[in-house]
This record gives C-alpha cells, sequence and structure tokens, in this order.
C-alpha cells in the first residue's frame, strides 16, 4: 500500500490524498506512488472520475524534495529526472478526468502535477508558482504555458513570482475559485457529474482529447470524428 497517496472510491469518483506532511514535498517514493495510483485507476472500472487534492489544510504540494536530490541521483545517473516525468505523465495520462482540489500554494513539482490535471477547482488561498529560477533550477515552463501561455508563463519563470488562485482563474486556467471550505464539495461536485456520463465515452474522450491537444484543429477534429467511429462500431458489434 503506498505510503503518501491516500485513495478512496465513492459513487464511482476516486479521491486521492496526497499526504506527506508538513508541506507534500515530492520525493522518488511519493513520485513512484502517483506512478501507480494514477496508472491503476484505469484498472478499475468502477472509476469513472478522480479528485486530486491535498489532506494539508494549508499546502497543496511545496516542491520538490531538496533534501532528497541524493535519492534521486541514485535512482538513476543519466537521467534523474525520469521519475518525475512519469509521475506527470500518469496524472496527464490517467484513464478518467482527474480534477485538481487545489487548497493552499502548488510550486514547483507541485505546480506540474496540478497543470496535468484535466480541470483544476482552487480555493481562495491556493497560490501558484516555480521558484526553481530564484534557486539556480529550471523546470515547469512548459507546464505552466500548457495553463496559461507562452508570454505570461515566461514573466512568472523568469521572476519567480507567486501569482493568487484568482489571477490564474482570470488567465483562464482555473475553473472556479470558491472559498476554502467548499473546495471539497465544488471538486467533488464537477467529478460527480462526470462520473453520471457513459464511462466509456468519457474513458475515450480522455484519450481522445490528449491526442489531440497540440494538433492543428482539422487534423484534430478527423482524429476525433475516428474516435466517435470506434464508439459507435462497438456499440453495433455490442447490441448484435
Amino acid at each position: 500500500m503506498p505510503d503518501f497517496l491516500k485513495t478512496s472510491v465513492e459513487a464511482n469518483v476516486a479521491t486521492v490524498w496526497l499526504d506527506r506532511p508538513p508541506v507534500n514535498a515530492v520525493n522518488a517514493q511519493v513520485l513512484a506512488e502517483l506512478l501507480e495510483v494514477f496508472s491503476g485507476l484505469g484498472q478499475d472500472d468502477d472509476v469513472h472520475a478522480a479528485v486530486f487534492a491535498s489532506t494539508s489544510d494549508k499546502v497543496f504540494c511545496a516542491g520538490a524534495d531538496m533534501k532528497g536530490g541524493q535519492e534521486r541521483r541514485r535512482t538513476s545517473e543519466l537521467d534523474n529526472g525520469r521519475p518525475m516525468r512519469a509521475a506527470l505523465e500518469a496524472v496527464l495520462h490517467c484513464a478518467v478526468p482527474v480534477v485538481a482540489a487545489v487548497n493552499g500554494p502548488a510550486l514547483g513539482s507541485g505546480l506540474g502535477l496540478v497543470s496535468m490535471c484535466d480541470i483544476i477547482v482552487a480555493s481562495e488561498q491556493a497560490a501558484f508558482g516555480l521558484p526553481e529560477v530564484g534557486v539556480g533550477m529550471l523546470g515547469g515552463g512548459a507546464h505552466l504555458q500548457r495553463m496559461i501561455g507562452p508570454h505570461r508563463m515566461r514573466e512568472l519563470f523568469f521572476t519567480a513570482r507567486r501569482i493568487s488562485a484568482v489571477e490564474l482563474a482570470a488567465m483562464g486556467a482555473i475553473s472556479r475559485v470558491v472559498p476554502h471550505e467548499h473546495l471539497m464539495s465544488e471538486a467533488l461536485d464537477i467529478a460527480g457529474q462526470i462520473a453520471a456520463m457513459d464511462p466509456v465515452v468519457v474513458r475515450v474522450g480522455k484519450e481522445s482529447l490528449n491526442r489531440v491537444e497540440s494538433l492543428p484543429v482539422m487534423d484534430a477534429y478527423r482524429i476525433e470524428q475516428d474516435y466517435t467511429a470506434r464508439l459507435r462500431a462497438s456499440r453495433r458489434e455490442s447490441s448484435e
């Protein structure tokens, strides 16, 4: 059983809690558990949607555990960033839509994890930022760019400035900013609406959207049409 990720399922919605006090700093074990848990959600037919949250009342994820640098280097001398990429990809390619419930600061790796979710709901206490440049590192620019575009990303990247949930929502990256005490109910409400849909269509739709995101619009639309044809063919076969 994972030590730092807790999972529960209710009404076809899985809630995945990041639980590594005091600030949910990401180390090699957390990355391995993220890969295991989010990949595993796709194997459970009872899971139609997921919420990604924090057990802390003050922080979502403060970023990489800097004390774990030696641990990461031992994991792979040639490519010590691979575990982080695998964890991010597990969230992005989770078979069901993932709703991030961001209760506090999501910094560095924490921002990267949030950016991989399908929908973002944030508490009024949430904040986001990439502190890497300020400590002589790089990373996360591509993930923030996915949320707000290249020019706004570069200003935040090069200044290492934190941005509030309200400001980030104004840039279109966050679906809802809510009072802190309403965060989980809002995230679960969205996940519940998704879970009420046809689970096969939702899973195929998630795969389709991931494939078309960076494509020219008509190429993307052709792929969506192909997925629709596959769904129809599958339903015809099952009804015969």
